[in-house]
């Protein structure tokens, strides 16, 4: 016997639950990947991220393991990341819990970077939402957190953020 939440996450395809949002940003994509692939960084920016860390001894690379915070209204939780693609001034990318996918690209467009953060639903899972509601008010949040996340880091480096 199938419950009533099983049986509504059946009926939905992960892969309609995904986007990508641009920003350009007064850097180089060298410059750009350097500070997003340092992960640490993210919560600078992002307003759903805190304490974001490596594992010891890991860096930005693919295989390389991160747990984080993050928020979304009054739910806190800790997540487990592992890179999955990691290609210096081009693309960065990781899996969180497995259920969703993260990649940041870097092109370059005159004298800066496109930068273009993708989000992508892996697997249905309750934790995310057990109906279409819930995942579509998930995307929503998501989608404006990335949008929030590209201006400010667009806004941090314009204004010399860190010294870079």
């Amino acid at each position: 016997m199938t419950t009533p939440i099983q049986n509504t996450l059946e009926h939905l395809d992960p892969d309609d639950f995904r986007f990508s949002r641009k920003a350009w940003i007064a850097a180089t994509p060298p410059e750009v990947y350097d500070l997003v692939s340092d992960v640490s960084m993210i919560s600078a920016w992002s307003p759903n991220v805190s304490d974001v860390r490596y594992d010891d001894g890991a860096g930005p690379q693919a295989g390389a393991f991160f747990t984080g915070r993050s928020r979304r209204g009054d739910r806190e939780w800790t997540s487990r990341s592992q890179v999955v693609r990691a290609e210096p001034g081009d693309t960065f990318a990781f899996v969180v819990d497995g259920l969703v996918r993260w990649c940041w690209t870097f092109r370059p467009l005159g004298t800066g970077t496109v930068a273009e953060q993708s989000w992508q639903l892996l697997a249905l899972d309750p934790v995310l939402g057990s109906t279409r509601a819930d995942l579509e008010a998930l995307l929503a949040h998501m989608a404006d957190s990335v949008e929030t996340t590209l201006v400010s880091l667009g806004r941090w480096v314009a204004e010399g953020g860190g010294n870079r």
